[in-house]
């Protein structure tokens, strides 16, 4: 029976890059959660243990703290493109890199009724994330962008039903024509390559706008399911966003179940609540447009999506 080496790759997680920018008295600061993998041509070093062309996760460490100085942070899109090629580019073994960054937004504390130039408190709207995968060099290369965001909790205390759904005889749950919809929501959206192959994405702008955009129609569309929620939501992007060639969500559904509190002699006409973290349902989903680029390695090392 032959044996050999399948799929592999390697790299150095969870690199924090704090970036403070004090070219004048105003601070920026950039806080980001830096995570590299290299795949390719690495037999010898898992068969024989040749580290031959192995460059080092540490160098790995090392470069996206030189390059957060040599070239700064503007977008964390940007950024992860400048690692991945730069990974490639210095390692001959290496036939893609794959970069995931998450960053950590900070608001400025308000003194006076002015943020203040030094003093920051952690957002707590959610983490902005990118992953990148990069193919090749020169004329063979292949770029995806997946950027998204992460940790973002939303809540709608009305404007939620669920009924009419499969029973059977283990059925317990009642149908609700009035519920609260919670989720602590990840999206994340492929960029189609045609788009940012020729630079035409804005990264900063069409995060904003697709954030917000996110947010509003999961304000605005009276809930039948989570699930009729989350594919509003991804058509509202797809529609606006023709940058955008397909979206992914992941969203547990933040049970609050009511209280009965009969026994002290008191109604509850839905005001108090209990929240159960554990067990919930968890619905994923992609939206995407017929016509978009090939997905190739977009996806490749993302988990948690169907």
């Amino acid at each position: 029976m032959a044996i050999r080496l399948g799929p592999n790759q390697y790299g150095k997680a969870e690199s924090r890059v704090v970036r403070i920018y004090r070219d004048t008295p105003r601070h920026q600061i950039r806080d980001l959660n830096v995570s590299s993998a290299l795949r390719g041509r690495f037999e010898e070093a898992h068969v024989t243990g040749d580290q031959g062309d192995v460059l080092p996760t540490d160098t790995q460490k090392n470069t996206a703290f030189a390059f957060a100085k040599e070239k700064g942070v503007d977008t964390i899109e940007e950024f992860a493109l400048a690692l991945a090629d730069r990974f490639i580019g210095v390692t001959p073994a290496a036939d893609g890199a794959r970069v995931e960054i998450e960053e950590y937004a900070w608001d400025r504390i308000v003194v006076d009724g002015t943020g203040h130039d030094h003093a920051f408190v952690r957002n707590g709207g959610g983490v902005r994330t990118t992953v990148v995968n990069v193919d090749g060099s020169g004329e063979d290369r292949t770029a995806h962008v997946v950027t998204g965001v992460k940790d973002l909790t939303v809540l709608k205390s009305t404007g939620s039903e669920f009924f009419g759904y499969l029973k059977d005889e283990y059925t317990t749950l009642p149908e609700t024509h009035d519920r609260i919809l919670a989720t602590s929501l990840v999206a994340r959206w492929r960029y189609d390559s045609a788009f940012t192959d020729r630079g035409a994405v804005d990264w900063d702008k069409s995060y904003g706008s697709i954030l917000a955009l996110l947010l509003q129609r999961f304000a605005e569309i009276h809930s039948l399911a989570l699930q009729q929620t989350l594919y509003g939501m991804g058509e509202a992007v797809l529609e606006q966003h023709p940058e955008v060639a397909e979206i992914k969500f992941s969203a547990p559904n933040k049970h609050h179940f009511l209280t009965d509190l009969s026994p002290f002699g008191l109604e509850n006409p839905g005001e108090v609540f209990i929240a159960a973290d554990r067990p919930y349902g968890l619905i994923e989903a992609t939206v995407l447009r017929d016509e978009a680029a090939d997905a190739g390695n977009a996806w490749h090392g993302v988990p948690g999506f169907c």
